[in-house]
């Protein structure tokens, strides 16, 4: 595992205090005007949250940076991708419908 240096936020959503399930419906709004490309750090307090957001960016076609050093809090960055796969809009950890 490389140890590149995270790129700088573009667009940050605090999740603190939320367990992933509501930190993936807020990331969601937070993210769905961005371009691809867009750098997010995920403020994620919630212990899931290491191995959510990875499966959660694979799911969908992100790319997961990994947790980001030097902050109060647990701080993780993605990429947005150009072709991200859309998830459901009530249940942000299944893929829509085809169709949707």
């Amino acid at each position: 595992m490389t140890t590149a240096p995270v790129p700088a936020a573009d667009i940050t959503v605090d999740g603190t205090g939320l367990l992933c399930v509501t930190l993936l419906l807020r990331l969601r709004d937070h993210i769905q005007d961005a371009q691809a490309g867009t750098i997010v750090h995920v403020i994620a307090t919630d212990p899931a949250a290491p191995l959510d957001l990875p499966s959660w960016c694979h799911m969908t076609g992100h790319a997961y940076l990994g947790p980001t050093p030097g902050h109060d809090q647990p701080v993780y960055a993605l990429q947005l991708a150009a072709d991200a796969r859309p998830t459901r809009a009530d249940a942000p950890w299944h893929p829509a419908a085809k169709g949707h």
